[in-house]
């Protein structure tokens, strides 16, 4: 297995920073191929075309990516699945590999920065981006309290409906009177990441994988769309490694699930298939514990975001161009190293809201190859040694499907 990985070191180089313009010129990356693209585009795949802060012709989105016009779609978000986690392992999967073979599932798209479930929640619902969102990494500074909140569940920080403004696409849809249908897991129906990122839709809980995919199908014959999550390859992946047999069972698992929607969706639905984030494999001897570095942890406050993209809190009267510098001197190629107001006007977290910009860190550095940067001082120590983890701007981890299936 671990050879497997070892062929994939090529994909763990930082990416240039993926543009959230829909108006570019068509390139590999970006433009209307982004995670932010895909439910405007579905909406006007299914009549209803919905206009979001950053995209202003949905129907532009849909013919770009693809899309034809259909009465009912279905949108599968499949949690850690990257492009390259999937065509790397594309043997074990007979249904999804047919799939990567149609010019539209074969190249990727790209998903936010940070490439994390949080970021690219808020980024899939909406359809805009982190700095519009608020939602700009697994934790973050909540400037109401002072601390670090976590934003899986909310823990620490502010009501979902305070801190994320902009519509859902699901809401939006559902006000017109379009059918929207969530079918997901009990934990997750009126869930803070559910409120925050895909309120509107109908929520309907089953706790069997079969009974999920079954009213995903079922659903698809009113005109309409329906939401199908699935969480199980992240899971896996933080706790055995993207690259261990738990994973590739799993992996062959769910490819019998997506199949047996195809099998049992009408005929005529549309199916599409997307992730949130990839994921790399972590290196022991890469793990940088900003504990331990004197010079990483000086004039720090706090550190938020995730082991691929930490974000740190100066202490008050610190300069953070002072801790940029001294983290870059430290850490070289293992990392990008971006003072708050570089990662903003870079276009990292895409347009920010003025009450977002003090919940990003002073200084955010993006891991290259497969290095993490913890601090055991606030997480556990299972948290910062996972096997598989992302967050960063690697290919890898910015690279994410879209599969294309009409029924």
């Amino acid at each position: 297995m671990v050879g497997m990985d070892t062929e994939t070191e090529g994909l763990y180089e930082l990416q240039p920073i993926v543009s959230y313009d829909d108006a570019v010129a068509p390139s590999p990356r970006g433009g209307a191929r982004h995670l932010s693209c895909v439910l405007p585009a579905l909406s006007a795949a299914i009549g209803s075309p919905v206009a979001t802060a950053l995209h202003d012709d949905p129907d532009r989105l849909r013919r770009e990516l693809g899309l034809p016009q259909v009465r009912s779609a279905i949108v599968v978000l499949v949690d850690g699945l990257g492009f390259w986690n999937l065509s790397i392992r594309r043997g074990h999967v007979p249904y999804l590999r047919s799939l990567l073979g149609e010019s539209t599932g074969a190249r990727p798209i790209s998903t936010c920065f940070p490439a994390t479930t949080v970021a690219a929640m808020g980024t899939f619902g909406t359809g805009t981006c982190p700095g519009l969102t608020g939602m700009t990494g697994y934790s973050q500074l909540n400037p109401r309290n002072g601390k670090i909140c976590q934003l899986i569940a909310f823990r620490d920080a502010m009501s979902p409906e305070e801190l994320q403004t902009q519509p859902s696409v699901f809401q939006t849809l559902a006000d017109r009177g379009v059918r929207v249908t969530f079918s997901g897991l009990p934990k997750f129906a009126g869930s803070a990441l559910t409120v925050a990122a895909l309120h509107g839709a109908r929520y309907v809980a089953n706790r069997r994988m079969d009974a999920l995919v079954h009213v995903a199908a079922e659903s698809a014959r009113e005109p309409g769309l329906t939401y199908l999550y699935v969480d199980r390859c992240d899971k896996i992946g933080h706790n055995y490694g993207w690259i261990s047999d738990e994973w590739v069972g799993t992996f062959e698992r769910l490819d019998g699930y997506l199949r047996q929607l195809h099998d049992e969706a009408p005929k005529g639905t549309l199916i599409v298939i997307v992730a949130d984030h990839g994921m790399v494999q972590t290196d022991p001897e890469q793990r940088i514990d900003i504990a331990e570095r004197r010079e990483l942890a000086q004039g720090v406050r706090l550190v938020g975001g995730e082991p691929r993209a930490p974000m740190l809190y100066v202490e008050d009267g610190v300069d953070p161009a002072d801790v940029a510098a001294r983290w870059r001197d430290s850490l070289g190629d293992d990392a990008d190293v971006f003072t708050r107001d570089e990662a903003i006007s870079k276009g990292m977290y895409g347009p920010v809201r003025d009450d977002v910009r003090p919940m990003i860190g002073d200084v955010i550095a993006t891991a290259n190859g497969r290095v993490t940067i913890v601090d055991s001082r606030s997480q556990s120590d299972k948290a910062t040694r996972l096997p598989s983890v992302h967050g960063s701007r690697t290919t890898m981890e910015v690279d994410i499907p879209f599969l294309v299936d009409l029924v």
